[in-house]
C-alpha cells in the first residue's frame, strides 16, 4: 500500500510502497488531516515520546472498518498512523452520517475537539457570558468562535492578526472583532469589544496577545491555555490573576477521557452536518503529503487533508 513515511526525526514524510497492516483494527483511510502535533511527533522532541523509526505518522483520520462499511473517525495506533490506504485504530471511533464532507469530517478532530472542550469541560460557560478566542483565523479558533456562538455565548469576540479572515469571521457567529497585529492598548481593545464585561478567554497563542487578554478578563474570569504560536513564554503580574481572582487553567486533550473526547466530536458533527458549523479545508493527494506537511508549519489558516484516493 502507498503510505506517507516518517525516514528521520525532523524531515518531512517520504511516500512510497509499505506492507499493509494485518494484525488489530484495519481501516480504510478515506482522509487524514495533518496537524501541528504530527509534525511535534515526528520531530523526535515530542514531550510523549515518538515511535521508533520508520513510521507512518497521523494520529487520527476518516475511514471505513471494512469495504463499504460504516464511515467513522478514528484514532490512529501509531507506528501504522492515518497517512496511508490502510491504517489500524486505537480502538477509539465515531460513526459519522455519510453526508458529512470528508475534510470537514477530518477537521473537526483535535482542533474541533478542544475548541468544544476548552469551552465547556474546561471555561464552564455559561449561557450569556462573553467571551474571547484568540487566533480566531485558525482552525481551532474558527471551531471556537462558532461553537461559543452555538453553546449560548452572549457575546462572542474574535482576535486574530489577518484583517480579511477577521472579516469573515463576522459571518460565522463573531459579534466583535480585535486585531492582534498592534499590541499597543490591546487591553483596552479587547474590553471595548467585549462590551465592558469578559468572562471566558480561549487562548491557543499565549506570548503578549494572552497576556493582554488575561488583563482584560473580568472578575472571576477563566482563562483556558491551549497552545502557544505567539510564544513559549510570557510575563504574568502576579497582580493581574489574584487581584481580580482569575483562573488560567490549562488545556490538554491527552488528559481528557475518550468519552468525553467522543461526545464533543459527535456535537460537533452533527452541528456540521446540519450546516450551522463550517470549516475551510482542502484534500490534497497522499503523494503530495510532504508539501502538506511544510505547509501546516507555516499555519495556513485551513486544514489539509490528505486523501488516498486524491481527490
Amino acid at each position: 500500500m502507498r503510505a506517507a513515511v516518517i525516514e528521520k526525526y525532523g524531515e518531512v514524510p517520504v511516500v512510497k510502497d509499505v506492507p499493509a497492516p494485518d494484525a488489530g483494527a484495519v481501516v480504510e483511510v478515506i482522509g487524514a488531516p495533518v496537524n501541528p502535533v504530527d509534525i511535534s511527533i515526528a520531530s523526535g522532541k515530542f514531550y510523549a515520546g515518538s515511535p521508533p523509526l520508520p513510521y507512518v505518522p497521523g494520529g487520527e483520520g476518516i475511514g471505513r472498518l471494512s469495504a463499504g462499511g460504516q464511515r467513522v473517525y478514528f484514532r490512529a495506533a501509531l507506528p501504522n498512523g492515518a497517512m496511508a490506504e490502510r491504517s489500524v485504530t486505537s480502538g477509539q471511533t465515531v460513526p459519522l452520517p455519510e453526508s458529512l464532507d470528508v475534510g470537514v469530517a477530518a477537521a473537526l478532530g483535535t482542533p474541533g475537539i478542544a475548541a468544544y472542550c476548552g469551552l465547556t469541560n474546561r471555561a464552564q460557560l455559561q449561557k450569556g457570558e462573553t467571551v474571547l478566542i484568540l487566533g480566531a483565523s485558525g482552525v481551532l479558533g474558527t471551531i471556537a468562535v462558532q461553537a461559543a456562538r452555538l453553546l449560548g455565548a452572549g457575546r462572542v469576540v474574535a482576535g486574530a492578526r489577518d484583517p480579511k479572515a477577521l472579516e469573515q469571521l463576522k459571518g460565522l457567529g463573531a459579534d466583535a472583532t480585535v486585531d492582534l497585529n498592534n499590541l499597543e492598548g490591546l487591553t483596552e481593545r479587547i474590553k471595548e469589544a467585549s462590551g465592558g464585561q469578559l468572562q471566558v478567554v480561549i487562548d491557543p497563542v499565549w506570548g503578549a496577545p494572552g497576556v493582554a487578554a488575561l488583563a482584560a478578563l473580568s472578575p472571576f474570569g477563566r482563562f483556558v491555555q491551549l497552545g502557544a504560536s505567539a510564544g513559549q513564554e510570557a510575563t504574568v503580574n502576579s497582580g493581574l490573576i489574584r487581584g481580580q481572582y482569575r483562573s488560567i487553567l490549562g488545556y490538554t486533550s491527552f488528559l481528557l477521557p475518550w468519552e468525553e473526547q467522543a461526545k464533543a466530536y459527535k456535537m460537533l458533527a452533527d452541528w456540521a452536518a446540519a450546516g450551522k458549523l463550517k470549516v475551510q479545508h482542502e484534500i490534497v493527494p497522499l503523494d503530495r503529503a510532504a508539501d502538506a506537511w511544510a505547509r501546516q508549519k507555516s499555519s495556513p489558516h485551513l486544514k489539509l487533508v490528505l486523501s488516498p484516493s486524491g481527490s
